[in-house]
């Protein structure tokens, strides 16, 4: 995964300022290195194999035998098993269902198939108005009593009630860990149990802690996303180009965007699906406002069955001849990047397999590490999201009316 140009590109790395800030984020690394060697983040515990989950391999056990998952919770809660089940699906032989967000097409498109769920409801407080919701009108459609695991903190929120009052499993939510970094604790690791995944393989904090190619790429985009913001070019832009890593671009929007936007300070992360978005957008990315650096999302070694039929592609489009789709898509995903270094637009590269939980594994911690070394260099806090509660208050005041 960490190829030679998952590193920026293409902008001035021999100026002073860019010079001057690998060097403070090495220190800062540094820093981090030292937090972690002695416990000083808690939540990254939940990155290391040596975690310890508050649920039993009997409980995983015990409701192993529903072929269908459902999944209800907001933001955090849920995007990261989100996107272990879009990466991981080939692998996945359960079916597995979300409810993310308060939209009856939800209800009209999922509720009336399910057959014999079990289902996992997800909220640190306990008290997420959306998860309540839902899980309000999943009541009145479906029966939860024998069939509800609740991952919520233990401290007498709405869902531990609700949780005594059908006699649910509640798994706790460690108060340490915010939602939008949940995925390797409980909140992701148990769906992904039950999903059939191995969720120790996720886990290798330590490991990569001491690979020197995961620090360097990790030090580098660091550096560089850092001197782009310093230059004022805020706009970090995915250019996803497989559908089924939407999911994953739309967990780093989340933590980015949550992690970073403080104090008026930030980096302001846009999704962009690829090459639908080369006929919209793409002519504002070329020619725009440069105020943005891009990332592509790719998989490689991606079959594809459907190709464009010879018999009624005309001669002046020969080239698309029996091509098939993923071959034409990474045409075109070569072809901006080559447009782009022409140009000078900064930009990196991932490019996945979509084989393992290792790969994940790596990935989610990539982007954890390099979130929270961005929030030191802003010398903001990367944990809370103070301006959130706001609107959350105004919500329930004008609910009460």
């Amino acid at each position: 995964m960490f190829y030679k140009n998952n590193f920026f590109k293409y902008f001035n790395y021999k100026s002073k300022n860019f010079s001057q800030n690998i060097k403070k984020t090495k220190k800062t690394f540094n820093e981090l290195e030292y937090d972690l060697k002695n416990s000083n983040i808690p939540l990254l515990e939940s990155y290391q194999k040596n975690y310890e989950f508050d649920f039993s391999f009997n409980l995983i056990k015990r409701f192993n035998k529903y072929k269908e998952v459902v999944v209800v919770g907001m933001g955090g809660s849920i995007l990261g098993t989100k996107s272990i089940y879009s990466f991981l699906k080939k692998k996945i032989k359960k079916k597995v269902y979300f409810f993310d967000n308060l939209d009856e097409n939800l209800f009209l498109n999922q509720i009336k198939i399910l057959k014999n769920p079990c289902f996992i409801v997800v909220s640190k407080s306990g008290d997420t108005l959306e998860t309540i919701t839902n899980m309000g009108v999943i009541y009145s459609k479906k029966t939860l009593r024998n069939k509800l695991i609740i991952i919520t903190e233990t401290n007498g929120g709405v869902l531990s009630n609700i949780a005594n009052k059908l006699n649910a499993n509640v798994v706790e939510h460690k108060n340490f860990i915010s939602g939008r970094y949940s995925v390797l604790s409980e909140s992701g690791m148990l769906p992904a149990a039950l999903m059939g995944l191995n969720i120790k393989k996720f886990k290798n904090l330590n490991i990569l802690m001491k690979n020197k190619k995961f620090i360097s790429s990790l030090i580098h985009n660091v550096a560089s996303i850092y001197t782009l913001n310093k230059q004022r070019m805020n706009n970090s832009i995915i250019l996803n180009y497989d559908s089924n890593l939407n999911d994953l671009s739309l967990w780093y929007q989340q933590l980015v965007g949550e992690s970073l936007g403080k104090k008026g300070k930030g980096i302001n992360p846009i999704l962009s699906s690829a090459p639908k978005d080369h006929h919209s957008v793409l002519q504002l990315y070329l020619d725009g406002p440069k105020d943005k650096f891009f990332t592509f999302f790719e998989s490689i070694n991606k079959k594809s069955n459907y190709k464009a039929a010879s018999q009624i592609i005309p001669n002046s489009m020969k080239f698309i001849k029996n091509k098939n789709i993923n071959f034409i898509i990474k045409a075109q995903s070569d072809a901006v990047k080559k447009i782009f270094f022409k140009d000078k637009i900064p930009f990196r590269q991932f490019l996945f397999n979509k084989k393992n939980e290792e790969e994940l594994g790596v990935i989610f911690t990539f982007f954890v590490l390099e979130t929270i070394l961005l929030a030191r260099l802003m010398r903001i806090n990367p944990f809370d999201q103070p301006a959130i509660e706001k609107v959350k208050a105004e919500t329930k005041r004008i609910l009460s009316k």
